[in-house]
């Protein structure tokens, strides 16, 4: 398995493993898969400041992680919020954690000091994945997202990356290596 940034060209495949998810779970809060061309925008804007990385398996394309801005105040600058999706019927092969890892320590690269994430309850498998890679449970949003006819929970964790920001006075934004 090779790990490495997407490009336009996976998008078609990568928005494939997120429908699924959209259509059949309530990992996401979105009721419907977006358009082809906003998910290829969305791949761009993670790239633009952040990563969005795949998992490739001899061609085949198994599983994504990315991160993206958390908030938008300039406080939040080094705060980055990551989520990850493994293909359906290729979990339990530490696809997850491969991605996870190589996000991780590529944002931390570009300066980013700590890495938060939502997880939609139950998800015993996301939950597992954040874990293993040092995440810890930060508090649970009771009924926060509607979805298939009922409300969902979502649990936040969030993870150290590095103690600082990468400048002195942390005036700047953090930028790609």
């Amino acid at each position: 398995m090779t790990i490495r940034p997407a490009t336009p060209e996976d998008a078609e495949a990568l928005l494939a493993i997120y429908a699924h998810y959209v259509r059949t779970s309530p990992v996401s809060f979105e009721l419907d898969p977006p358009s082809l061309d906003e998910f290829r925008a969305r791949i761009a804007k993670a790239q633009s400041r952040w990563e969005w990385l795949v998992a490739d398996e001899a061609g085949e394309l198994v599983g994504y992680a990315y991160g993206t801005q958390h908030r938008e105040r300039p406080a939040y600058r080094f705060t980055v919020e990551t989520s990850a999706y493994v293909k359906d019927g290729c979990g339990g092969r530490g696809i997850g954690s491969a991605l996870y890892w190589e996000l991780l320590d590529r944002l931390t690269l570009r300066g980013y000091c700590t890495a938060v994430a939502g997880i939609t309850l139950p998800n015993d498998a996301s939950v597992a994945l954040h874990r293993k890679v040092g995440f810890q449970t930060v508090g649970v949003f009771q009924r926060i997202g509607w979805k298939f006819g009922r409300w969902h929970d979502s649990m936040w964790l969030a993870r150290p990356l590095r103690e600082g920001p990468p400048d002195e006075d942390g005036s700047r934004y953090p930028a790609k290596p």
